[in-house]
Parts: structure tokens; C-alpha cells; sequence
């Protein structure tokens, strides 16, 4: 698939996160007396499920505890493909704790950084489109997310993909159906994003994704929803897009 440098400068309204959970949180202000103890457990879990196969048939990981949460892209991938606009771990002040949160990425597998340009694809101070997979800017900020309730400190303090880079290492929590529910509206099976990627696949005529943005002045299906897609650990596989032609799901 070629992808043109389109770029769109402002965040589009394909927000990861806006249209993912119709029960925010609602964390009351300084809700966690032990701030230090907090810290602690953040990185204190340990391993209690084994890591996932991957599917050689359809590309999908498979988590033995989890056979309804089927993403097609580890957390590795989605980093070193480029998300976030390179700042997903950056320093940022949160209101509801009243502490900075930095370093934090440090806790990634080493072999998922290695090679990587760290200040412009993990912690880059702004958020950069050309970065992205797709080029554009989508999403809302880590600060916006928290305001809106989304995002569960006692367990993942930048929300969903912290989440899943934790839990794709084995880690277990009081979160995993929360956050396992999101992803499913957003791109599991019926989930709104996906849905909405492969209409468009389908009213631009595109059968295969291999053709999509093929020829100079070919079309690009909707880099802002792939982006989308792409944060959320998914992305089109040409046997999603032939049973969408084919049973319209």
C-alpha cells in the first residue's frame, strides 16, 4: 500500500478515543491519598498470563483468556510503524493526581525499542503527523482523555495503549473488560471504526487492499480512520475487506 504525505494539521473529529466509551469514570479531584504507592504499582505487576500466538491465517493475536479481544497489531508494531504523532509517553502534568508523569516508557521490552528513535517516536514534547503511519493527526491529548474520565489511574495512567502494552506482556487487572469492551466498539467485529473504514473501501470500489493509493492519482481510503484503526490495533486485511464485499460485515 503506498501512502501519499497528505497531511491534515489540525486533530480530525475520527477521535481514538470520543466515540469509545459511553461511561466515563468520573474520578473526583486527588482521589489517591499514597501518590508514591500509586508509582509503585504501576510497574510493580507481574507476568500472570502467557504472551499471545499470532494467527498464521488471519494475522490476529490470540489470548487463551481472552478469545473475544483479536487485534492484528502488537504494541511493537503500532510504535515502530508510527502513532500518537511520536508523543503517546511524553511528560505530561496530570490534573487528578497533581504529579508530572515521565519515564514511564522505560518500562517497555527493550527489543520493542531497539533501533528506534526514542525522542521522535516515544516521548517528542509535540505531536508531529509526519510521524504517524497515515500521515495525519487524529486523537485527542492524554490531558483531554483524562478529563473526559477515560482513563483509570490505578492501573494504566496514559490509558488504552498503555493498557495494551501491558497486557500483551501478561499483565492481568480489574481494567482488562473495561478496556477489552472499547476496543470491541471501536474495531472489534462490529465496532464503529472498522465498520466505517470498510464502507469507504467499498463505496470507492477497492477490492483489494493492495490497489488502495496503487496508481499516482489513486485514492487513499480515509488516512485519518486508518490512523484510528491503527492506534487501536487494527488494521484492514484483504479477509476482512473480501467479506465485507461479500456479506456487508
Amino acid at each position: 500500500m503506498r501512502l501519499k504525505a497528505q497531511r491534515v494539521r489540525r486533530r480530525t473529529e475520527t477521535n481514538d478515543e470520543r466515540d469509545s466509551s459511553p461511561d466515563p469514570l468520573h474520578h473526583s479531584p486527588s482521589p489517591f491519598e499514597d501518590i508514591t504507592l500509586l508509582r509503585s504499582d504501576w510497574s510493580s505487576w507481574t507476568q500472570s498470563a502467557s504472551v499471545p500466538m499470532q494467527s498464521t491465517i488471519t494475522g490476529e493475536f490470540e489470548f487463551e483468556d481472552h478469545p473475544e479481544f483479536t487485534p492484528n497489531k502488537s504494541p511493537a508494531e503500532i510504535l515502530r510503524e508510527g502513532a500518537f504523532g511520536g508523543s503517546y509517553f511524553r511528560p505530561y502534568k496530570s490534573r487528578v493526581l497533581g504529579i508530572t508523569i515521565d519515564d514511564d516508557w522505560k518500562e517497555l521490552p527493550a527489543s520493542w525499542l531497539e533501533g528506534l528513535d526514542v525522542s521522535k517516536f516515544i516521548t517528542s514534547p509535540r505531536y508531529d503527523p509526519d510521524v504517524n503511519k497515515y500521515k495525519v493527526s487524529c486523537g485527542q491529548s492524554i490531558e483531554e482523555w483524562e478529563a473526559a474520565g477515560w482513563i483509570e489511574h490505578r492501573f494504566d495512567v496514559r490509558g488504552w495503549f498503555q493498557w495494551y502494552c501491558r497486557f500483551f506482556q501478561g499483565r492481568r487487572c480489574e481494567d482488562d473488560e473495561r478496556q477489552i469492551g472499547r476496543w470491541r466498539k471501536c474495531v472489534g467485529e462490529t465496532g464503529r471504526w472498522r465498520r466505517i473504514l470498510l464502507k469507504k473501501y467499498v463505496s470507492m470500489s477497492i477490492r483489494d487492499v493492495a490497489d488502495e493509493g496503487r496508481d499516482e492519482d489513486g485514492a487513499d481510503v480515509s488516512p485519518a480512520v486508518h490512523q484510528t484503526c491503527h492506534h487501536w490495533a487494527y488494521e484492514v486485511r484483504q479477509d476482512a475487506l473480501d467479506r465485507w464485499w461479500a456479506e456487508g460485515r
